[in-house]
């Protein structure tokens, strides 16, 4: 029994990673069918909730720098345009006075 509810445990932390939802022990106890306060108090299954929540926080920390680098590196190229464009302005109002 306590093999059916580890796996049980392992295949909802597993579905749940593939979605992109959150590890929770809310979110295990509602896909695997297990009471929260048993996942909670059974070592191996909590161990196994924790250990898959571990990994998908880092995952998603460095998933989350490579979206923000790139939401960074999007700002600074239109920065960098409007720059530009500035810069030709005050050129051209230079040569006309």
């Amino acid at each position: 029994m306590s093999d059916e509810r580890l796996q049980a445990v392992e295949r909802a932390c597993a579905e749940l990673a593939a979605s992109g939802s959150e590890i929770t022990f809310v979110a295990v106890s509602e896909r695997s069918g297990i009471p929260r306060v048993t996942l909670y108090r059974n070592p191996p299954l909590r161990a196994s909730v924790e250990e898959h929540r571990s990994h998908a926080q880092a995952a998603t920390t460095l998933s989350g720098l490579a979206a923000e680098l790139a939401h960074q590196r999007m700002a600074l190229e239109a920065l960098a345009k409007r720059v530009r464009r500035h810069e030709e302005l005050l050129r051209k109002l230079s040569k006309r006075n």
